[in-house]
């Protein structure tokens, strides 16, 4: 059975596909769960998740904005964007203490993103985390 980490994963992994503009992304979501191995509860999970980033999503990209320090939201990677994404709603919109969300985030981008990606997505979530 998957967990919540993977099930993370598997959201930053749509909405990384999302970003790049995959439109009938919506139709294959589910299988691409399948696929991933997310089911059941974490299936539950993982589709609360997406579907409440995308829901919030212009109110999520502001506070991500309100917090780049000299970087252009535009030229941040797609993967530090999705994980960014990610986090910012579960900050925002969530129940689970901050500090665990920053650690699930900085570890999905050791798994994807660059070598400074990690203490890049610490320190604007930590920011949006403290402005909450």
């Amino acid at each position: 059975m998957a967990t919540r980490h993977q099930a993370r994963m598997a959201v930053v992994s749509l909405l990384y596909a999302f970003d790049l503009g995959n439109g009938n992304l919506a139709e294959h979501t589910d299988e691409i769960l399948e696929e991933k191995k997310i089911r059941n509860k974490q299936k539950d999970f993982a589709l609360t998740l997406y579907e409440g980033v995308l829901q919030h999503i212009t109110k999520v990209d502001e506070a991500i904005v309100k917090h780049l320090k000299e970087w252009d939201f535009e030229r941040l990677g797609a993967i530090e964007r999705a994980t960014l994404r990610l986090a910012t709603y579960e900050i925002l919109f969530g129940e689970l203490d901050s500090a665990v969300i920053i650690n699930e985030a900085v570890e999905i981008t050791k798994a994807f993103g660059t070598e400074q990606s990690p203490k890049f997505i610490n320190g604007v979530l930590d920011a949006i985390s403290k402005d909450k």
